[in-house]
């Protein structure tokens, strides 16, 4: 056996037991040797994209397609499948229009063919445009047809495209446990590693987002377990195990095991850098809600801004740091703005979430109302445990700002529950919050404590960075010189002789709102210098906060 027969054996057999590494490097040394046929080329290129070496994946592709095209018996059949694949990989990296380029040869490539399983997968684009414009019914029917055709052919990575379009179908027109179930069927052949890299890497994003939409916890652990324990069988698996990490980091925020999601989403970083800039916008997201759970609200505001320069939107993230700066306004346009631009229900009840806090905060309390019943709505549409939590905690949240104390318990006890049985700590901290004012409300102040020491217990473990305002014990129902709670809390905090950053440092602000605060309150009182002021928090009582900030 020569030294090219030797290579290429060695390499066939390793790519046949999806020992990556071993295969790219028999692969390649039989290259050196001679040129490779389409079929080898095409499984170096594979091999390479399971490494993480997406360059020479797509190069290697790319040779493969001209192989099938001008080689000594061109097809055309595998030439578009091969220009399908390699159009899938530009779109990860963010470039649509590379992305788009070699669709249209698949596609051109196809013109005037025989009826063939590559046609069913072109077929199979359409589900993803009927879901883009929200035609559901279209996007099942095409579903169907495409999964009847992929029976025909026997093809498994073509009836699991099939499946997940008519799950998630099936779950936007409100049939959730139909969808589901769908989703779970189209997994199988998934982990079972019978479904083609690419479109198994898709198909599993495709069905977290929709249990991270649900927040259906449970689900989205399960099959991350499932999937991360089918990418440990392989010698390597770079690109899934990134996207693996990306949807652990999400369960992990959710479960408060942030130091550990921060690791993850840094691996993610590294490992997927050029490769999928969607899964890395996904990451630098839940960076950022990490860091602003926490209170690193800098922190925060630079991951959202770099999750925005992948392609991933920043809200209603942004706009909940927005919130914690006190500035109301910005965080309500945004959210408002960021609604009005999304079809998809579905996709809409993270908005309302944010939208209810946002509104209370800000004493919009219309507004809260209308994004209560939209999540309310939601909740029963989709009946997930996670939705129904959020709106338990909505109801009770609307509630407490409206002065029904009586009818906030209800929905805020339900509400704990939920997240407690789902695990979510922060959450179950959250509401404790919103129940120890609505006891107060009714006067009972031992369980209103109870609810706080829980609550403080809670977000000391977590090593969140208090963000409560600071308020005086006793004070007005209307602040001395129209002044807001924030603009108070801005004053008594000067009036001790702080600076515009020790200010920011103590709640947890930028500067320049510290400024803006300070410059609003200059113009209600009618002072001219800190000192003026600082005179004038001593003369009315606004000097002394709730809790004493740090030295």
């Amino acid at each position: 056996m020569d030294g090219l027969t030797e290579n290429l054996v060695a390499a066939r057999t390793a790519y046949a037991g999806n020992r990556w590494a071993e295969a790219r490097a028999g692969f390649l040394a039989a290259r050196a040797l001679a040129p490779l046929a389409a079929q080898d080329m095409a499984a170096l290129a594979e091999a390479a994209w399971w490494e993480g070496a997406i360059d020479e994946s797509l190069s290697a592709y790319e040779e493969a397609y001209r192989l099938y095209l001008h080689g000594e018996r061109p097809d055309p059949r595998p030439a578009a499948m091969l220009a399908l694949d390699i159009g899938f990989s530009w779109y990860l990296r963010g470039e649509e229009a590379m992305g788009s380029g070699w669709l249209g040869r698949a596609q051109r490539l196809l013109e005037g063919e025989p009826a063939c399983v590559e046609h069913a997968y072109l077929q199979s684009l359409q589900i993803d445009a009927a879901l883009g414009r929200g035609d559901f019914d279209t996007a099942i029917e095409v579903a169907r047809a495409v999964g009847a055709r992929a029976a025909g052919y026997g093809d498994e990575t073509l009836m699991a495209d099939a499946l997940v379009g008519e799950g998630i179908a099936l779950i936007k027109q409100g049939r959730v446990g139909d969808g589901l179930a769908v989703l779970d069927e189209a997994m199988l052949p998934v982990v079972a590693g019978r479904v083609r890299p690419a479109h198994a890497g898709s198909i599993y994003c495709q069905l977290m987002t929709v249990c991270h939409d649900l927040a259906d916890l449970r689900r989205a652990q399960q099959w991350t377990d499932a999937t991360t324990r089918w990418c440990q069988g392989f010698s390597s698996a770079v690109m899934f195990l990134g996207i693996c990490r990306v949807h652990r980091a999400q369960l992990l925020q959710v479960r408060g095991e942030w130091a550990l999601a921060e690791r993850e989403i840094q691996l993610v970083c590294e490992e997927l850098a050029a490769m999928n800039v969607v899964a890395i916008g996904l990451a630098l997201y839940e960076l950022a809600e990490v860091r602003r759970l926490r209170g690193d609200l800098t922190g925060a505001a630079e991951a959202y801004a770099e999750a925005h320069q992948h392609g991933r939107d920043p809200h209603p993230g942004l706009a909940l740091l927005w919130l914690a700066q006190d500035d109301h306004r910005a965080a309500l346009e945004a959210l408002r703005e960021a609604e009005s631009t999304i079809d998809d229900r579905l996709a809409k009840t993270r908005l309302w979430e944010a939208m209810v806090e946002v509104a209370v905060a800000a004493g919009d309390l219309a507004t809260a109302r209308r994004a209560r019943d939209e999540l309310d709505a939601a909740a029963g549409t989709y009946a997930s445990s996670g939705l129904v939590a959020a709106a338990a905690l909505a109801r009770g949240q609307v509630a407490v700002a409206e002065g029904d104390a009586a009818g906030a318990i209800e929905s805020l006890q339900a509400a704990r529950q939920w997240w407690q049985d789902l695990a979510a700590p922060y959450r179950v901290a959250q509401v404790r919050v919103q129940l120890a004012t609505a006891y107060q409300q009714l006067g009972n102040e031992q369980a209103a404590a109870l609810e706080r020491a829980a609550a403080d217990a809670a977000f000391a473990r977590l090593g969140v960075v208090s963000r409560e305002p600071l308020r005086q014990p006793d004070s007005p129902a209307v602040l001395p010189g129209g002044l807001t709670p924030r603009e108070a809390e801005v004053l008594a905090l000067v009036a001790r002789g702080m600076t515009n950053r020790e200010v920011a440092g103590v709640l947890v602000l930028s500067e320049k709102t510290v400024a803006r605060h300070l410059a609003n309150l200059y113009t209600k009182l009618d002072v001219g210098s800190r000192t003026a002021a600082a005179a004038y928090a001593h003369a009315h009582g606004l000097t002394t906060p709730l809790t004493p900030p740090p030295a």
